[in-house]
């Protein structure tokens, strides 16, 4: 049986601009969709962009320490493959996206080694990508 997916409902303020990132620049596939809502297939993990005006969602600036860096607190993202980790990051570096921390390899040498790299999609949402250099530094 395959492993069970999450789910993750977040706010856009821009569901036209979601799309073109989400699918354009990510490759997610769009799921059902409204006017005020599309669902996305985050691989294999079901994200659902809601339309929410800027106005009204809570800003949160806050981030947190993570080997160095400061981290973005509210965040979400995916673990990748090693080699597909690297492909995405060479697509993000070839549309442009700014990084809101640049790739990199933190904990070198230890169970938790880990390339990671965050981006902000077009409202905001910071999104990390990871990939762990050995499976089993996932929770170690």
């Amino acid at each position: 049986m395959a492993a069970p997916a999450f789910h993750l409902a977040f706010a856009v303020d821009d569901l036209v601009a979601a799309e073109a990132f989400y699918v354009g620049v990510l490759g997610c596939r769009v799921g059902r969709q409204t006017e005020r809502w599309i669902d996305l297939d985050f691989w294999g993990h079901q994200l659902s962009a809601h339309l929410v005006p800027s106005s009204e969602r809570a800003a949160s600036s806050s981030h947190g320490e993570v080997d160095g860096d400061a981290v973005p607190t509210d965040h979400f993202g995916v673990i990748l493959e090693w080699s597909a980790w690297e492909a995405l990051r060479d697509r993000l570096r070839d549309a442009g996206i700014a990084f809101l921390l640049g790739p990199r390899i933190r904990f070198v040498g230890e169970p938790g080694e880990q390339a990671t790299m965050f981006v902000a999609d077009p409202s905001g949402n910071a999104l990390e990508f990871k990939a762990y250099r050995h499976a089993e530094g996932v929770f170690a």
